[in-house]
């Protein structure tokens, strides 16, 4: 774990990724807010393309929690089948479709504490469905973050909560709306869990990290 880097080296990181990316977006396809809970919720433990290649064809026919309820469980499992975890995961989104036609009008609720009590939705998910749809500056730690943060100081933590907590410390307000995806993209595309992709990164000055790549 690296040291926790000052706020002028923070801050020079997260200039250059606003000015290689001034947009970055999250990778899982959706069509609305009710899309993007369910998308979220089936990536634990799966990647986002593979999400995306099985919820194509689903979000055309569910794209409401009364449409997902109509297409019932087996109908919905058919679709997700190629998803690990796909069993518990139809069966959370049946459930957490239900509670929001029963209980939110259908309509998806916009605090973390309700987002978190729907089956299937932990803080994670909440966190990226708050800064995806509703522009919250809300960290989302997965382990891409997790690593990144910890490999180059921009956000050490022994925890999930601990780097979120240091994301929200450290990092400068002006860059919070855009930190999660900037440090997903870099993690999952640059800064890799076993060949960190060094000779090219646009921060390898600004990083600390002992065991860098050099060919």
């Amino acid at each position: 774990m690296a040291k926790q880097l000052d706020y002028h080296t923070i801050r020079a990181i997260f200039t250059r990724f606003q000015d290689a990316d001034p947009e970055p977006k999250g990778e899982l396809d959706h069509v609305n807010v009710y899309t993007l809970v369910v998308a979220v919720a089936l990536s634990a433990q799966a990647t986002d393309a593979g999400v995306n290649k099985a919820t194509k064809e689903l979000f055309k026919v569910a794209d409401t929690p009364q449409k997902m309820l109509d297409l019932g469980l087996d109908g919905l499992t058919e679709h997700i089948k190629t998803i690990g975890l796909f069993r518990q995961k139809a069966k959370n989104v049946m459930k957490l479709s239900q509670i929001l036609v029963d209980e939110y009008g259908g309509e998806v609720p916009n605090s973390r504490a309700a987002l978190q009590s729907l089956p299937g939705v932990g803080r994670k998910t909440a966190n990226v469905v708050l800064n995806m749809w509703w522009q919250q500056p809300a960290q989302a730690v997965d382990t891409h973050i997790f690593r990144v943060g910890n490999r180059t100081g921009i956000a050490p933590g022994k925890t999930v909560e601990a780097v979120e907590r240091a994301v929200e410390d450290n990092i400068p307000a002006d860059f919070q709306l855009h930190a999660h995806h900037w440090l997903i993209l870099h993690g999952r595309y640059h800064c890799k869990a076993r060949k960190p992709m060094c000779p090219t990164c646009i921060i390898k000055d600004l990083c600390p990290f002992e065991d860098k790549t050099v060919h």
